[in-house]
């Protein structure tokens, strides 16, 4: 199945920089642009370049007071305190020159992705730029400044009437688009992430389900640390199948994080280069099935900016396009230009070698406790199906 989809790229992607020893590096997008065309399979008609999202486009989700505190930011004029309370000027979210500019580009990158899709130019658009599910309506968070993920969804709502599904694989949670949509009954989340007892943000327990209209239309698979590839694809396999069934949604938002591969800094599991491979390719076997292969792929997290981030992300490209993942070597014009500027080996093939890593001792224990928070998540669907089988 070879299927026209739109690749969203600029290198100005790279001025959303916060400082040089920030685990957040958006040099991860140019090497995976790069890798795609060292590969032939990325070429220049596929590309379109992102717009800056305007302010009307950036309301969509965020008050306009937090709009200009970043704008204020941007010159140098914002106080300490008053950067605080909207959650800029912190470790995690430094303030840095021309950020709003920076950071309205990667949004308009995710809007241009959803009209190229949903004005019929493509069936599937990638924005690896974007992903930034972290950002609330009048603070930032986490690394995210504008939620380019909840402001495409609202942007689809309100310019295209349809029903979206939100899939975050990302090894965080997807919070902030979760609280978004959370009383929606015409979005749906589902978030796999590692459990918030050990790592950011905290939240994405299995009891978050949504309000009012939106109950049961925000779906949490919290992953206990260590947790590897079968575990992870279970889960993901399981309740990807599922809730699409359940919610029947026009279009799939899936968000890309590549954070939990066992090499990430940041966090806390064990998965290898076989569930980016599965991601990509059982999110466009549903588009196809529900949603007439509509679907907009997003980046996300992903710290190892190296070794994984590349791979993971060119595989979204190669399953979007042929359905088909990378295997074999990479291109070995890639790991000339770049293995001494790499700080560690740069990996030869698309997979990681076998015994790459230590066996976890506790898999068994991991893997129950895995299974049951899924069974837990996807019992509002069985109850949901009983009560209309007895009705």
């Amino acid at each position: 199945m070879n299927c026209h989809a739109a690749f969203v790229y600029s290198d100005q992607y790279a001025k959303y920089h916060f400082h040089a020893d920030h685990p957040f590096n958006q040099k991860r997008v140019q090497l995976t642009y790069e890798l795609l065309k060292d590969t032939g399979f990325l070429t220049d008609d596929q590309i379109i370049q992102p717009r800056m999202a305007t302010d009307e486009d950036l309301s969509l989700i965020h008050d306009e007071k937090y709009i200009e505190a970043v704008k204020l930011a941007n010159k140098g004029k914002l106080s300490s305190k008053k950067g605080l309370e909207f959650g800029l000027g912190t470790e995690d979210t430094p303030i840095f020159n021309c950020m709003h500019e920076a950071a309205s580009l990667i949004v308009g990158g995710s809007l241009q992705a959803v009209d190229a899709v949903l004005q019929g130019e493509v069936k599937h658009a990638l924005n690896l730029g974007g992903g930034l599910h972290h950002g609330f309506q009048r603070k930032a968070s986490g690394f995210c400044i504008y939620n380019d993920g909840a402001i495409a969804i609202q942007y689809i709502r309100k310019f295209y009437n349809l029903r979206v599904l939100y899939v975050d694989t990302d090894a965080h949670h997807g919070d902030g688009v979760q609280w978004a949509f959370y009383d929606d009954p015409d979005v749906c989340t589902l978030s796999i992430h590692e459990t918030g007892r050990y790592l950011f943000p905290g939240t994405g327990n299995v009891n978050e389900r949504g309000l009012k209209e939106g109950y049961g239309y925000s779906f949490n698979i919290p992953i206990d640390a260590f947790t590897e590839d079968e575990s992870f694809l279970e889960v993901y396999e399981k309740a990807l199948r599922q809730i699409v069934e359940y919610f029947k949604p026009d279009v799939i938002v899936s968000q890309n994080g590549a954070d939990a591969h066992v090499y990430d800094p940041l966090t806390h599991l064990c998965g290898s280069m076989q569930i980016y491979e599965a991601i990509p390719k059982l999110a466009h076997e549903l588009a196809h099935e529900y949603c007439h292969g509509k679907w907009i792929a997003i980046g996300g997290g992903g710290y190892d900016i190296w070794r994984v981030v590349p791979r993971a992300w060119a595989q979204i490209w190669k399953v979007m396009t042929t359905n088909t993942p990378f295997t074999g070597k990479l291109p070995a014009q890639w790991l000339d230009r770049y293995q001494q500027e790499s700080p560690v080996k740069l990996p030869q093939f698309w997979h990681d070698e076998e015994g790459f890593y230590k066996p976890i001792p506790r898999k068994s224990e991991i893997t129950e406790k895995n299974h049951q928070n899924l069974t837990k998540s996807l019992q509002f669907i069985k109850n949901y199906q009983n009560n209309i089988l007895n009705n």
